[in-house]
């Protein structure tokens, strides 16, 4: 291609973004810039080459009706920023994008409307592709799925036969949300308050038949998998207490009467203290289990109405609820016992709704002399508090009264008050806690056991929707499930279906569907009928009418991104091989529990049935996540509140490149930020300033060599960008090249009218640092240069280091208000010099050591040292 002539370019001090920004956007769309990534290399691998993959991935999309807001533009431009980057660096850069477009808000909409999901559905992917393409994201869109298409929820159901076929997917009776007047199933997200948010009727709990993974088969390898991943070290340690892995015993419990007639019953509590078994003084158990027990026939006459009421009010509460509740320490009474087996006494028996039958055992014990949330209870039920452990310190141990204590001590140190004689067994007073737990297990072996409890509790994956992935199983007249075979997936939703809440599953509408099925297992399944002497035509065969849970659809796309039109596999295990784990995933941090804890569940299942050649069973390498962009009153962003931001607006008032500047601009990429249309100006203002001066650049003759101080500020920008991006530094990557604006700026005033300050090669440097930031403007500045097309195919530029470490910051160093000696640095020093050394050096000035010496040359206390990052270093005396 021939390069424009450059000589032509005349001076003009207005950047036209509507006419630009459009220009290269089809540009770009035309000549198919960055798509067909995974095709192309995998041609590149069939003729010899070397491949240097590197994949860029961002959270699943849903594609809502209103389309993006400005929150949804700081993580797509952020990832838009690296892949541009580490294409000009060199890397084979896959950046997919996809839309989980299956659940509720679209089937709410079209129970409110009339109108079918999959027409609103399209329509807002629609809205969104459009915004995401005239921000100049990336892309490579010759990958784009759905989760709402048959072609890849075809997979989904695949990878649940295979579960199935291995034992990790069955069904069994679970607790769900249920509304009474809508007479349907409810996600927690629809219940408000314990309340249906649709009629505002109180929400019931239900036993209902539910389908389920076996995602706690995996749960040891799901910690231990943690350790070398490049995570944050709070999302890692979320994941751990989510599956919740404690090393304890459980102990039995014989239940008695008020009277201490004991009633034949045990139950069982988990501990992770067996030291403080001595110390119990009364056992919760759940609702559940209160009700499994029958228990409700041995309260005493007194107490049944009010423990009937509890229950009747725990039953109406949705778990979260229940857990939430946990800080107001609710519970009642039985007016039964528990009989603690070390010392033979009788404890209180009370049923709190804190208390899951799902987790653990379903029963806890009470010790509140050493447990706080346990004390707490105590406290406001009147409960006895029995201490059994003293401190180990001897100083803490004089201060500890054994018969009252202050408070509770939760810490290990030595046995008190633990005398076994009741039951024929001996004292353990004096022994340290440590050492308590061994002999005890070893001397009570017959009512306690060793064991490793966890939180972790299996996925329910069934939805009592419309608008998900149909489960691929039918049931036999006898209602067993046999599941659709690989080669008659997908196993389609069904459209001739009434959304409107009818008290069972929305398909169980579709007279579609059950004949389908019907004519299936007739087909399918004909040698099984003709053994069992069944109808022949497959009557009696019923479809499942659930829907699977929408985590399900995002627990895997990431491998179907790498081979999306593949219609005989998943996706091609030499594919996976080559580009898999994920080298950097974005995520919000709403995300960092259970979409995370699925996908590696998904991915360590796939690698065990060698689908997948990666050891690890880890998909993601590394991952970050953004914070928020508020509102202008510093709120979440929503319609109820009138604070969302368009990026429309945005975009045709500023550009597209001022808006994703802007958003890089206003913080660390992991903290939650205001919107503030002021900041947007000034942002618009400084690419314009940028922009006016390259062009009048490009109309001056070129020097023989760039101003001196300007060429030095251009190579520290360089250096500063390249370590920026990659450490996900925008903000100050963007500040550095409004530092260098400013410098060209003050550089013209004094330089020479008839030339330009800076080399064309110098131009070009600075418009390649320019490109993954703000491309449209980038691409229209090289195509003014003269340069081939396009600048995001071009190479990053370089620095001279000798002249990227030239330049030196002087830090004035204040001492109690007044400035005493200034502290000067490199760029390479301010950077990395951490705040102590910093504080130390500036200490060290002479000019300053001596005003921190009183009369007689004694070193003064400082009451505070503060050092703002390359601006001032502040040290206040104790004496002001």
């Amino acid at each position: 291609m021939q390069k424009n002539n450059a000589k032509t370019v005349q001076s003009n001090p207005n950047y036209n973004h509507q006419r630009v920004e459009p220009k290269w956007q089809a540009k770009w769309e035309q000549d198919q810039l960055f798509q067909d990534t995974i095709n192309r290399m995998q041609q590149a691998v069939k003729e010899g080459k070397k491949i240097d993959p590197m994949y860029l991935l961002f959270a699943f999309a849903y594609p809502s009706g209103s389309g993006l807001h400005v929150g949804h533009v700081e993580s797509s431009a952020a990832l838009d920023i690296m892949a541009r980057y580490y294409r000009m660096q060199g890397k084979d850069v896959f950046f997919p994008v996809g839309w989980d477009a299956f659940g509720l808000p679209a089937e709410n909409y079209a129970i409110k409307t009339g109108v079918h999901p999959e027409k609103t559905t399209k329509q807002a992917i629609k809205t969104f592709s459009r915004q995401i393409k005239r921000l100049g994201i990336s892309y490579d869109w010759a990958n784009e799925l759905s989760t709402c298409h048959p072609e890849y929820y075809r997979w989904t159901q695949w990878l649940f036969t295979k579960f199935f076929a291995k034992g990790l997917a069955y069904k069994k009776p679970g607790m769900v949300n249920w509304c009474p007047s809508c007479q349907t199933v409810l996600a927690n997200e629809q219940v408000v308050d314990g309340l249906c948010e649709r009629c505002e009727t109180p929400v019931v709990q239900k036993d209902l038949e539910q389908w389920y993974y076996r995602i706690t088969d995996y749960k040891d390898e799901l910690i231990e998998g943690l350790e070398k991943l490049d995570w944050p070290k709070a999302t890692k340690q979320h994941q751990i207490n989510w599956i919740g892995r404690s090393e304890g015993a459980e102990i039995d419990l014989e239940l008695a009467d008020a009277e201490g007639n004991k009633l034949g019953q045990t139950v069982s509590c988990f501990t992770t203290r067996v030291d403080t078994v001595f110390g119990i003084s009364f056992v919760v158990i759940s609702p559940e289990k209160f009700k499994e027990f029958k228990l409700i026939e041995h309260v005493p006459g007194e107490l049944k109405e009010t423990v009937e009421q509890y229950l009747k009010q725990a039953f109406h509460k949705t778990e979260a609820e229940r857990q939430i509740g946990e800080r107001d320490k609710t519970g009642v009474k039985t007016g039964l016992q528990a009989i603690n087996p070390v010392n033979g006494e009788s404890v209180t028996l009370m049923v709190a709704d804190y208390v899951l039958a799902g987790v653990g055992t379903g029963v806890v014990m009470g010790v509140p002399a050493h447990d706080k949330r346990d004390w707490e209870f105590a406290q406001k039920h009147g409960l006895k508090i029995v201490p059994v452990i003293k401190p180990a310190d001897e100083a803490k141990a004089r201060a500890f009264n054994e018969k009252n204590p202050a408070e509770c001590t939760p810490e290990y140190g030595v046995m008190i008050n633990s005398d076994a004689a009741a039951v024929g067994g001996g004292s353990y007073n004096g022994l340290t806690s440590e050492a308590g737990q061994v002999q005890l297990l070893a001397d009570f072996d017959e009512v306690m056991r060793a064991t490793v409890n966890y939180k972790l509790r299996d996925w329910l994956i069934s939805r009592q929707r419309y608008w998900g992935a149909p489960i691929p199983i039918i049931y036999d007249p006898t209602g067993q499930p046999h599941p659709i075979k690989d080669k008659d997936l997908p196993w389609l939703l069904p459209t001739d279906v009434d959304f409107n809440p009818t008290g069972e599953s929305p398909l169980s509408s579709s007279k579609e569907f059950l004949s389908r099925t019907q004519a299936y297992a007739a087909q399918e399944y004909a040698e099984l009928i003709s053994q069992k002497g069944w109808d022949q035509a497959g009557v009696g065969w019923m479809p499942e009418f659930d829907t699977m849970d929408t985590f399900v659809d995002s627990s895997w796309y990431y491998f179907r991104y790498l081979d999306a039109r593949n219609p005989d596999e998943f996706a091609h295990k030499a594919r996976l091989k080559n580009w898999l784990p994920v080298n950097f995933y974005l995520i919000g941090p709403e995300h960092i529990v259970l979409h995370l804890l699925y996908s590696r569940f998904f991915t360590k299942f796939l690698r065990d049935e060698s689908y997948l050649d990666l050891p690890s069973g880890e998909p993601f390498a590394k991952m970050r996540h953004q914070g928020m962009i508020l509102g202008p009153d510093h709120r979440k962003m929503s319609k109820s509140k009138g604070n969302v931001i368009s990026p429309d607006g945005i975009v045709e008032q500023y550009g597209a490149d001022t808006l994703r500047v802007y958003e890089m601009f206003m913080g660390p990429l992991e903290t939650d930020k205001p919107w503030d249309d002021r900041a947007v100006q000034g942002v618009y203002r400084f690419l314009n300033k940028l922009y006016n001066l390259m062009v009048e650049a490009l109309s001056l003759s070129e020097p023989e060599q760039s101003e001196v101080k300007l060429e030095r500020k251009l190579h520290v920008t360089i250096r500063k960008i390249k370590k920026d991006i990659p450490a996900l530094k925008f903000n100050t990557a963007i500040a550095m090249m409004m530092e260098l604006g400013n410098e060209w700026q003050s550089a013209k005033l004094v330089g020479s009218s008839d030339k330009a300050l800076l080399t064309r090669q110098d131009l070009s440097k600075l418009v390649r640092l320019l490109a993954p930031l703000a491309p449209f403007m980038a691409e229209e500045l090289w195509s003014l240069l003269g340069e081939e097309y396009s600048v995001h195919q071009q190479v990053w530029p370089e620095y001279n280091p000798e002249l990227a470490q030239a330049e030196t910051v002087t830090i004035p160093v204040q001492v109690n208000g007044k400035i005493r000696g200034e502290l000067a640095l490199s760029a390479d020093e301010l950077e990395n010099l951490t705040q102590e050394v910093v504080l130390t050096q500036a200490k060290a000035l002479d000019s300053v050591a001596k005003w921190l010496l009183n009369d007689d040359g004694e070193a003064m206390t400082l009451k505070k040292e503060i050092y703002v990052l390359g601006k001032i270093v502040s040290l206040v005396l104790n004496n002001i």
